[in-house]
């Protein structure tokens, strides 16, 4: 089949977009339920496979003999998501392809390939010719609406086949912001832009400079098409974290104003090695671990950070019962370094990687196929002597309301009129980088707590957030307080109806 465009290609010379379009139509009618293939696999049947994903086939030489595999590829092998598997693109890998046609991989390399005949290149030919008109029409009608607005919103073009630097940009991206996109698309609370638009974006982005570090890898500030966003690289070696996390913000329903913005996932290849991107928003003042370190805050702010945190911890605990609902994620490395201040002092909580999702249908836990563990310093007791029950899922959420209590802590000792400086919790009990053992002896042996200073007593808002954080790090998981609980208290201390009680 293959054979057959590229004989259709080379007599019309079709320009590059054109193409570009033609491919990406091709690749959403890419993928059919119930699919035959030829399979030339001893376990076939009559030489015959059935899969809900492609057809595949390889050619490789072996002892100076080429041979020729044929099989089927299901869905669930295919890496990422809803997408081509990329060893199936034929740009990377020529000796391997994949069609979505019954037994349309029976023809694919020539040792078995018939000649085409006229009547079964003819229905490529109209079909291209149809797509050729579609595309003048589009074209005819792209400049006309320039031509009309370009006394009003400047003279940008709406529609463009390719950016400067040469690379496919999709219809939605004309001049739309990210922002537009995200709304147009998901109308603000879906799972993330289409793979299309993501890998789009992901080409056309510029590194401007390194912002942070961590073990998986570095962040840097982007620039895309003047907009800032934040990419996260990760190393090869950590490909399981990066889709994971990806997988996660892609949730449906997650989007939310207090959890980190996801735009796109994409895999780059640098010439030496690959990269594997995860681009969010951007937040110029940095995490709340590099805010309080630097300044401090009154009593509103306080709140405001304390009440935005919660929301978005609230938002991730709760499921969304319906057809396109949400499911209950708990994050289980919530700390200052992991959440992100907006411009308006409100927080946004990110880094997604360790997060575990329930499944209400089978009351499981999906939790994530990797080595690393939450951080130290901030883990419950009951994981630290690993007396949690890691079955259920309620116990993942208590022991993210424990770690909220240390970052309420945290950003407390920055406010008031003679703040503390900045402190990790429990940094008088543990050394810089404990280990599990000294943070076992601490939380779960001598069952110490981060110190609240006296001067708290004395300021209303302070005493406040003092109980909820001490309500929150209570040795028994089941009686610290739900993170929707903590939301409605620390509202009311924003209005100061905690002054009535």
């Amino acid at each position: 089949m293959y054979q057959y465009k590229n004989v259709i290609m080379d007599t019309f010379h079709w320009r590059k977009w054109f193409l570009l379009l033609l491919f990406a139509l091709y690749r959403r009618l890419d993928a059919v339920d119930g699919l035959k293939c030829y399979c030339n696999s001893p376990t076939c049947p009559n030489e015959t496979c059935e899969t809900d994903g492609y057809c595949f086939a390889s050619t490789s030489i072996e002892a100076g003999v080429q041979k020729f595999t044929y099989q089927c590829w299901n869905l669930s092998r295919s890496f990422p998501p809803d997408d081509r598997p990329i060893w199936c693109r034929e740009d990377e890998n020529p000796d391997m392809s994949c069609c979505s046609e019954d037994f349309c991989n029976r023809y694919i390399f020539a040792e078995s390939s018939p000649t085409p005949t006229v009547w079964q290149v003819l229905p490529w030919v109209m079909g291209l010719m149809v797509l050729g008109v579609c595309a003048a029409i589009s074209l005819w009608w792209a400049k006309r609406s320039r031509s009309l607005m370009k006394g009003g919103r400047g003279s940008r073009p709406l529609f463009a086949a390719e950016d400067s630097l040469g690379e496919p940009r999709h219809p939605i991206m004309g001049t739309a912001t990210i922002r537009d996109m995200i709304e147009l698309t998901t109308s603000g609370s879906g799972s993330g832009l289409p793979l299309l638009v993501q890998r789009s974006i992901a080409r056309q982005i510029q590194l401007i400079d390194i912002i942070g570090k961590g073990r998986f890898g570095e962040v840097w500030r982007g620039r895309w098409r003047g907009e800032n966003v934040a990419v996260k690289i990760f190393s090869s070696r950590e490909e399981c974290s990066w889709f994971r996390e990806a997988e996660i913000y892609q949730t449906v329903m997650l989007r939310h104003e207090n959890i980190l913005g996801f735009i796109a996932a994409d895999n780059k290849d640098n010439g030496t090695w690959t990269q594997l991107w995860l681009i969010t928003d951007y937040h110029e003042n940095g995490s709340l671990f590099d805010y309080l370190t630097a300044r401090t805050i009154d009593s509103n702010t306080l709140v405001k950070m304390a009440l935005s945190i919660a929301t978005g911890l609230a938002h991730l605990h709760m499921d969304i019962v319906g057809t396109k609902g949400k499911p209950a994620i708990a994050h289980r490395d919530l700390k200052s370094k992991n959440i992100l201040v907006k411009s308006n002092l409100t927080c946004v909580i990110g880094d997604l990687g360790l997060a575990v999702r329930h499944n209400v249908a089978s009351d499981s836990v999906d939790v994530p196929s990797t080595n690393r563990v939450g951080t130290k310093r901030y883990m419950a007791p009951e994981v630290l002597d690993e007396t949690m029950d890691t079955r259920q899922f309620d116990p993942y959420k208590r022991s993210d309301v424990y770690s909220f209590g240390l970052v309420l802590w945290e950003i407390a000792r920055r406010c008031g009129a003679m703040p503390d400086e900045y402190q990790p919790p429990y940094y008088e009990c543990v050394p810089p980088d404990p280990a599990l053992e000294d943070m076992r002896r601490v939380v779960c042996v001598e069952k110490r707590r981060p110190n609240v200073p006296n001067r708290w007593h004395s300021d209303p808002v302070l005493s406040a957030i003092s109980k909820v954080m001490k309500e929150c790090w209570y040795q028994n998981p089941a009686a610290r307080l739900t993170a929707l609980r903590i939301k409605k208290t620390l509202a009311n201390i924003g209005t100061g109806d905690h002054i009535k009680l």
